[in-house]
């Protein structure tokens, strides 16, 4: 099968770009063509937990502090045992997930 380019561009919705976030009030909204949808309660929830997590900082800058203070006096011990124990289980989980 040939693929061939029409030559129009493709429209701002299928270019996979953001989406403006809902209103103010998640649960209510109401369409430009005057109808009313309901979100459940679960959806709100949802809503508010993606804030919280998008609020909380991936890296925990006080831990990473105290092992650079760690290493720089030479307390830091590499366990290879938990490093290799918790490949092993990454690896597994990923293994588990194909299936």
């Amino acid at each position: 099968m040939k693929i061939e380019s029409t030559g129009k561009p493709i429209a701002p919705s299928a270019t996979g770009e953001a989406r403006p976030r809902s209103p103010a009030n998640p649960a209510t909204t109401v369409a430009s063509s005057g109808e009313k949808v309901e979100l459940s309660s679960l959806s709100s929830s949802l809503q508010k937990a993606e804030t919280v997590i998008a609020q909380t900082p991936v890296v925990d800058k006080q831990r990473v502090e105290e092992i650079k203070q760690a290493i720089a006096n030479g307390e830091f011990k590499v366990d290879a045992g938990r490093i290799a124990d918790g490949l092993i289980a990454s690896v597994r989980e990923m293994l588990a997930g194909q299936r």
